[in-house]
């Protein structure tokens, strides 16, 4: 398989790419989802969600506090 960056990728091989989205390759192709959780159920008022790519995983803190986390009661993936 030949993924959008023009590497190679063995059949039935799996990888991480730069933007955090989990790819196999198979004799049909090449598929990818994301490896994360987004946070969809949180006050957006007062807090913000910030997503850190070392990780791969999004934060919601407060806007004026990024020290103080805000609670999430739904997440999408």
């Amino acid at each position: 398989c030949l993924d959008g960056e023009g590497k190679v990728h063995e059949f039935d091989s799996r990888w991480r790419t730069e933007d955090c989205n989990d790819c196999s390759c198979s004799k049909t192709g090449i598929g990818c989802c994301t490896s994360y959780m987004t946070p969809v159920d949180y006050d957006e008022e007062k807090c913000e969600s910030i997503f850190n790519k070392e990780t791969c995983s999004y934060k919601v803190v407060e806007k004026d506090d990024h020290s103080k986390e805000c609670p999430v009661h739904s997440w999408v993936g």
